[in-house]
C-alpha cells in the first residue's frame, strides 16, 4: 500500500463518524474527544512573498484561447507554456509561493474522485484535460525552489444559476464523479447569484473535507489555503438555510451564532484532517480584512468596513486564538488614507491577534488596485502606485508578527497600469 493510502486508512480508523452518508475521506474525532492540534512556530524564517492564481472564470489561468485550440495537444501545450513561463516571470520578481486555485467551484483541477474536471480547462464540465495541472504546478514550481499552497473554494458549487450552467450541471449525471449539484440536490442553495452547498449540513462539510483529504494524501503540496467565501450571500440573494437551522440550529441563541458553529467546525475538520494525514503541510484562511467594527465590539479593530464576522459569519479572530490554522491571510485591501479602513490599522491590529499565538500573519495586498483611478483611494495612481506599495510592504517588514506579504492577484503583474509596481517589487524582493 502506498504510504499516503496508509496514512488514509489510519486516519479512518481513527476517525469518528459525524453524519449518515455519503462518508467522507477522513472525517476527524469530535473536538470534544481531542482539542485542536496546536500548531508549531515554523523555523524556516524566510518571509512570504507570494501570489493568488485564481482559475475561477479563468481570471489568471488557463489562457481563454487554449480552449479553442485546434487539437488537444496544442492546448495541453498552450497551457503547460503559460503557466511556466508564469512561473519564470514570478520568481524573476522574488516570489517564493504561490496560491493555486485547485477547486474553483464544484470542480477540479485534479484528477478527483470525488469532484467532476474542471470546464476551465476544457470548456466541458467533466472532460479529462489529458494532463494533470496540479501536478504540473507542483513539479513547475518545486523545480525553481517556489512552494504552492492549494487554495480551494469550499462552498461555491457555480458562479452563475443560468439555465446554461443548470443544464450543464444536469449533464454530469453520467460521469463518474457527477457534479455535487446532481448527486446532493439537498445540498444546493442559491446565494449571491449562485449555486453554494449548504454549511450547515454536517455531510456537505464531510463532504468538503474530505476533498481536501484526497488532495493533501495524494500529493506534495506545500499548504492548503481557504478563501474569504464561507457563508457568501448578496442582499438580493440571501442563502435560504431556514431548514437547516430548524433542523440542525437547537440550543443556539441566533441563526447567526449557528451560522459561525458551523464554519468553525469545517475549519477544525480540516485543520484536523491535514495534521492527521501530513503534518508538515499547512493550512490557512485568507478572510476579509476587518474580523468586526469597533464599534460593534470592543475587540475590534477601528474600522468600519464589511466584517468576516458579521457578513460571512466567520469568527477568524478566535481561529487563531484556538490554533486551528498555521497561518492567517487577511485581505487588506486598502491604503494608508482610506479612513474607513486604513490600511495600518488593520496590519497593526492583526499583529496583535497573532502576537501570544503560533499563528504567522501574511497581509493580502490589493495589487488589483494599483494603478487604477479611484476617487475614494487616489493613492493607488500616485507615481504608479509605488509609494503606496513601498508603505504597505515597509509596514509589513518592520512588524515582527507580519511573516510575509501576497498578492492579488497574479494577472495584475502583467497588466500596463501596475508596470511602475511590477519594477519596483523586482527591485526590491528580486534576486
Amino acid at each position: 500500500m502506498k504510504r499516503s493510502g496508509w496514512l488514509v486508512a489510519v486516519a479512518l480508523a481513527v476517525a469518528g463518524c459525524t453524519s449518515q452518508p455519503p462518508k467522507s475521506l477522513v472525517t476527524p474525532l469530535p473536538t470534544v474527544a481531542q482539542p485542536p492540534l496546536p500548531t508549531k512556530p515554523v523555523t524556516d524564517q524566510q518571509p512570504m512573498r507570494g501570489v493568488w492564481l485564481a482559475t475561477v472564470s479563468r481570471l489568471d489561468w488557463p489562457p481563454v484561447a487554449s480552449v479553442n485550440a485546434s487539437s488537444a495537444a496544442s492546448r495541453i501545450s498552450q497551457q503547460q507554456k503559460a503557466l511556466t513561463e508564469k512561473l519564470d516571470k514570478l520568481k524573476s520578481l522574488g516570489i517564493n509561493t504561490v496560491f493555486f486555485q485547485v477547486k474553483p467551484d464544484g470542480t477540479a483541477l485534479w484528477p478527483s474522485k470525488i469532484l467532476p474536471w474542471s470546464d476551465m480547462l476544457t470548456g466541458k464540465i467533466g472532460a479529462d484535460p489529458g494532463y494533470d495541472p496540479l501536478q504540473f504546478i507542483l513539479d513547475e514550481a518545486h523545480k525553481r525552489g517556489m512552494k504552492v499552497h492549494a487554495w480551494f473554494n469550499p462552498y461555491r458549487v457555480s458562479v452563475n444559476t443560468k439555465p446554461s450552467t443548470v443544464a450543464e450541471l444536469n449533464a454530469t449525471l453520467s460521469l463518474h464523479p457527477a457534479s455535487v449539484f446532481v448527486l446532493h440536490r439537498d445540498w444546493i442553495r442559491t446565494a449571491g447569484d449562485r449555486f453554494v452547498l449548504d454549511p450547515g449540513i454536517p455531510a456537505a462539510r464531510d463532504w468538503i473535507t474530505s476533498i481536501v483529504a484526497e488532495v493533501v494524501s495524494h500529493y506534495p503540496v506545500d499548504g492548503v489555503q481557504f478563501d474569504d467565501y464561507f457563508y457568501a450571500e448578496s442582499p438580493g440573494s440571501a442563502l435560504n438555510d431556514s431548514q437547516t437551522f430548524r433542523q440542525y440550529g437547537q440550543g443556539f441563541a441566533s441563526k447567526a451564532d449557528w451560522r459561525r458553529h458551523n464554519t468553525q467546525l469545517l475549519i477544525e475538520q480540516v485543520s484536523r484532517t491535514i495534521k492527521q494525514l501530513k503534518p508538515s503541510v499547512e493550512f490557512g484562511v485568507s478572510p476579509a480584512g476587518v474580523w468586526r467594527n469597533l464599534s460593534h465590539d470592543p475587540s475590534g479593530s477601528d474600522t468600519r468596513g464589511a466584517a468576516a464576522y458579521d457578513e460571512a459569519f466567520a469568527d477568524t479572530r478566535q481561529w487563531v486564538q484556538m490554533g486551528l490554522l498555521d497561518y492567517i491571510a487577511p485581505q487588506i485591501y486598502w491604503p494608508f488614507s482610506r479612513q474607513a479602513a486604513r490600511y495600518d490599522v488593520l496590519a497593526n491590529w492583526w499583529a496583535n491577534v497573532v502576537k501570544p499565538t503560533h499563528t504567522r500573519l501574511y497581509i493580502g495586498v490589493a495589487l488589483y488596485k494599483v494603478g487604477e483611478p479611484s476617487k475614494s483611494e487616489p493613492d493607488w495612481t500616485v507615481n504608479g502606485g509605488v509609494p503606496e506599495l513601498k508603505k504597505q510592504l515597509d509596514l509589513n517588514e518592520s512588524l515582527p508578527q507580519i511573516s510575509g506579504t501576497i498578492l492579488f492577484r497574479e494577472n495584475y503583474l502583467n497588466q500596463p497600469q501596475t508596470q511602475q509596481a511590477v519594477n519596483y517589487l523586482r527591485s526590491r524582493w528580486g534576486s
